[in-house]
């Protein structure tokens, strides 16, 4: 699990860069001013739990289901919460809005908050 947590860190951090850039750039021509910033706000949150990740494989040795549990609600929570809005941003932009996307966010969401509130309990 050290090594699942360091990779998806890893990636989601890299790929937070790439899409960071594409946001500042190519989305001008493309998306209104708040669609762009909702594209910032995947990117943050995808960059900050990158960063987790990869806090959370240094310090854990995934012994516990706690432990793991933590790894995999990061993990899919970043992913369900980011690319879901980079879909509804693109679709939106391109006037082809995926709306089945909108109610995934907000799941994403929840599962980052379980995760850091089980953080905060594997801690006490």
């Amino acid at each position: 699990m050290n090594q699942i947590t360091f990779l998806f860190g890893s990636f989601y951090g890299m790929f937070s860069v790439i899409f960071g850039a594409f946001g500042a750039h190519a989305l001008k021509d493309i998306a209104t001013p708040e669609l762009q910033k909702s594209f910032e706000t995947g990117v943050k949150y995808q960059m900050y739990h990158a960063i987790v990740l990869l806090y959370i494989s240094a310090r854990f040795d995934f012994s516990s289901s706690i432990e793991t549990s933590i790894g995999y609600l990061f993990i899919v929570g970043t992913f369900l919460f980011s690319f879901s809005i980079y879909g509804l941003v693109l679709s939106t932009a391109k006037n082809k809005k995926i709306t089945m996307l909108g109610p995934i966010t907000p799941l994403g969401g929840l599962l980052l908050v379980i995760a850091w509130a089980l953080l905060i309990i594997n801690n006490l």
